[in-house]
């Protein structure tokens, strides 16, 4: 090994996973962070979009580059945020001076002890009045943390991604530990020219795109249009998009890319090696799998009376958070990533099951689908939310509000009409009738909600209009709407 190749492996970034609760602040830090970075001061990194971001600052009269892994804080992601740390050098644990340790900051400890690596302790939020640091310190050593200074060697900051107290501070205290823990070994063992060695941590896929993952390159180098092997299969690199967004050629150790050209969404959590090794990984891929990619189709099972649920996510950690956080009476029918289908309603309906999702966007034509075939579908941004109504679904409390779609029309024309606008319509299915709601839809986007507050044909009054005629309506309720959105009449 040359001394080229020596300094080379001192460049290599830390992986760092941002670990606790849930509110404690580990979002508004990880923004704050990328708001230092002198790569780019405007974004600071792509963040979640690829599940990781990269800053790059000053320290010791050089720059320097750190690699950010943001674990989710609820309690269902136990699973990730335990990848999460395998995946990472170095853990930040976040720690909320307010609000002290919660089950999910213990469970996070817990995780980081396992993992053997070295973490610093983030106390978020010491900007707020009336706060009692030693309480919470007392906490983490109740908790086997024990802080520098106070009996240990875990080194701690105060911080607040409000004011920016200390955040340059943390900072340098991750290379500085890295260097303390890690220097060594990524001299003697670690190397651009080793065989690779990448670490799924998300992974997903994309109905335009095609299956895709996040991953941070632990040895080697990745290049666009080689062959690698994931999970027992080997495919050929099509697009690597770096922590700041942009198509990469090449990546190595410490950084954190995405990749295109799956054959199907690979394994959270699993190794991403050069195509030499793909006998190896084919026999290890004869082992038994986590639950992960178990009984993710649909097949038919023997009669639940119960609740049956067909779930869709955005990628697959989500996927496997909320399928292990459901409840244990619950059948689970069908669970994959990716878009809502026509298929995943009918099939809901043959099941007599309800149909959710995880931060998907339901298309028009899928909320209408599943209206008319009487199918409660619902999206949910938060996973804590998401489990209250399987609940509240358990006890019937969500049947009653299912709508029934009575019709759909195209707006054709928009005219002034005393003081507001009038609209002429072509019913495209069902009817439309006065005293409708009706929801105003432009592609994806809901516009609003109104009634109908008068209906014409022509010049004449009337109470109804059927699928194929045009006709003229006034709403109730003036609403931003444009030539070409469609109405939803429902209940």
């Amino acid at each position: 090994m040359d001394n080229k190749d020596k300094k080379n492996q001192t460049d290599f970034p830390p992986v760092v996973a941002v670990l606790g609760h849930v509110d404690h602040g580990k979002t508004t830090l990880l923004d704050e962070i990328r708001k230092t970075s002198i790569a780019d001061r405007e974004k600071g990194g792509i963040t979640q979009a690829i599940g990781a971001s990269q800053v790059e600052i000053e320290h010791d009269g050089a720059k320097k580059k750190i690699t950010f892994i943001d674990t989710p804080g609820h309690a269902a992601f136990t699973k990730m945020r335990g990848r999460g740390a395998q995946a990472a050098d170095i853990g930040i644990l976040v720690v909320s001076l307010a609000d002290g340790l919660k089950p999910q900051t213990e469970e996070s400890i817990e995780i980081i002890k396992k993992s053997g690596i070295p973490y610093i302790v983030a106390l978020t939020k010491s900007d707020l009045p009336d706060l009692i640091p030693e309480k919470v310190k007392k906490q983490l050593a109740d908790a086997g943390v024990a802080l520098e200074g106070y009996g240990g060697d875990v080194p701690y900051l105060e911080v607040s991604a409000k004011t920016s107290s200390n955040i340059k501070e943390l900072l340098d205290l991750v290379l500085l530990v890295f260097d303390m823990h890690h220097a060594s070994d990524y001299k003697e063992k670690i190397s651009s020219s080793s065989p690779l060695e990448a670490v799924v941590i998300e992974s997903r896929l994309d109905i335009r795109s095609g299956p895709k993952a996040t991953v941070v390159v632990k040895n080697g180098t990745l290049n666009v249009r080689e062959a690698v092997q994931v999970d027992g299969e080997v495919f050929k690199i099509r697009s690597l998009i770096d922590a700041f967004g942009k198509q990469a050629q090449s990546t190595t150790v410490g950084e954190a890319v995405e990749i295109l050209g799956f054959s199907k969404a690979p394994t959270v959590g699993s190794i991403v090696s050069h195509e030499s090794k793909a006998d190896e990984a084919k026999e290890n891929a004869k082992e038994p799998k986590a639950p992960l990619m178990k009984d993710y189709s649909y097949k038919r099972q023997k009669e639940h009376k119960g609740l049956s649920l067909v779930v869709v996510a955005d990628t697959l950690g989500s996927l496997e958070a909320i399928t292990a956080a459901l409840p244990k009476d619950v059948k689970l029918i069908s669970s994959k990533t990716g878009e809502v289908s026509e298929a995943d309603v009918m099939l809901a309906k043959s099941t007599g099951s309800i149909l959710i999702s995880f931060n998907i966007k339901l298309k028009p034509n899928i909320q209408k689908l599943a209206m008319d075939e009487k199918i409660l579908a619902r999206n949910y941004e938060i996973i804590y939310e998401l489990l209250d109504e399987v609940h509240d679904a358990q006890e019937g409390k969500l049947l009653s509000q299912m709508e029934k779609i009575y019709g759909q029309a195209k707006i054709l024309a928009k005219f002034p009409f005393d003081k507001s606008f009038a609209f002429g319509v072509a019913v495209t299915e069902g009817r439309l009738a006065k005293g409708d709601r009706i929801r105003f839809m432009r592609g994806e986007e809901v516009v609003g909600e109104t009634t109908i507050a008068s209906l014409r044909v022509g010049k004449d009054q009337v109470s109804k209009v059927e699928s194929g005629k045009e006709a003229g309506f006034v709403p109730a309720t003036p609403l931003d709407i444009m030539v070409g959105d469609m109405i939803l009449s429902h209940s």
